[in-house]
């Protein structure tokens, strides 16, 4: 491998790993109602179209979701 290869693959971004709704359920322990009504009322992050009728969570919104409740928590 060339130096210039290396370095390119030092800044290639990470790619995100998407999360369907049954894993954001056992994640963060919230029923699929929950789930919904919390993006209805702005407590829960929406999801990203990923194709035509799908949609999931990027890993890191839900484990933020999950870090800031736990702040809360200690508050």
């Amino acid at each position: 491998m060339t130096e210039k290869s290396q370095t390119e693959e030092n800044i290639q971004p990470q790619i995100e790993r998407m999360l369907r709704r049954p894993e954001v359920e056992v994640i963060t322990g919230r029923s699929r109602s929950a789930i919904y009504e919390g993006m209805a009322n702005g407590t829960f992050p929406k999801p990203v179209k990923i194709g035509a009728r799908a949609v999931a969570w990027p890993e890191s919104v839900i484990r933020q979701w999950i870090a800031d409740r736990m702040m809360e928590g200690q508050a």
